[in-house]
């Protein structure tokens, strides 16, 4: 528990072994998404992402706020993946949707387990926990490609971005490029450990735990080697939840819900926090 709340406290990330997803889960859902991106584009496409209907195949979110293009594309999933599935295999979908959906399960598990000790190492009170957990969540995956780019210096694989999670999970395939930002030292690598996932703390618990954990700022990078996969686990609160800071007599942000959060981030982004932060007297 101190541990990771300290490295809440400085990083707003932390790698983790003896972390419980079985190897088997993880192998599994890295051999779809493997075989989801080396499709042809044009059948990916029968899965595009559209403005009105978020989930599928297209670019990473942030895209409108970067004028360079990014090297990457991506397939998101909010519960199950089955819909978007058969649009791209109608009769061969279903271990892509058994891969995810245990993949989230157990993503789902390790993470609540993570909030009960960073809620604890807070001092937020166990029946506060219950308000974060179980039916207030709601899960979305992101599944990432980053093919090998002949020039890497002249592009980029995610711009710099916080989550709008609680916590995130991702493992990294293949070849590292996740860089996590520390105040006063820069970009650090993130290295590629086996058997080990990376958990990062979102905007969320940057919000309930008053800024005392930090919203990790990271960016993914690419290389001309190796084409690098990962898979990202957010959690969420729903939609209708209020968020605000807990067990804190001088709030940092003003609540409002999380459906409220999320639209003020899709309008501004990076200055979503200082948009709710309360201002002092």
């Amino acid at each position: 528990m101190e541990q990771i709340g300290h490295a809440c406290e400085e990083w707003g990330a932390f790698q983790l072994k003896n972390h419980g997803i079985p190897k088997s889960v993880i192998e599994e859902l890295e051999m779809q998404t493997k075989r989801l991106f080396d499709l042809p584009k044009e059948q990916k496409m029968k899965a595009l992402r559209t403005p009105d209907y978020p989930t599928g195949y297209g670019t990473v979110w942030i895209t409108p706020f970067f004028q360079q293009r990014m090297w990457q594309e991506g397939f998101t999933i909010f519960g199950s993946s089955e819909d978007d599935a058969k649009k791209i295999w109608p009769d061969d979908y279903q271990t892509f949707c058994d891969a995810t959906k245990k993949f989230q399960e157990e993503s789902k598990v390790l993470i609540e387990k993570l909030i009960h000790l960073s809620f604890k190492y807070l001092g937020i009170s166990e029946e506060e926990e219950a308000n974060w957990i179980g039916n207030n969540h709601a899960g979305a995956t992101q599944l990432n490609s980053y093919p090998v780019c002949p020039k890497p210096e002249n592009a980029m694989g995610i711009a710099p971005h916080t989550d709008t999670s609680i916590f995130t999970l991702l493992n990294q395939s293949q070849a590292s490029g996740l860089q996590v930002f520390k105040d006063g030292s820069g970009w650090f690598n993130v290295p590629l450990e086996p058997n080990t996932v990376v958990i990062n703390t979102g905007d969320v618990l940057h919000i309930l735990s008053n800024a005392r954990f930090k919203s990790a700022l990271h960016r993914v990078t690419v290389n001309s080697i190796k084409h690098r996969y990962s898979m990202v686990y957010f959690y969420r609160p729903i939609m209708e939840h209020v968020v605000s800071p807990l067990g804190s007599d001088n709030p940092r942000f003003r609540a409002l819900t999380f459906k409220e959060y999320v639209a003020i981030k899709d309008k501004h982004f990076d200055k979503s926090l200082s948009i709710i932060s309360v201002k002092e007297d």
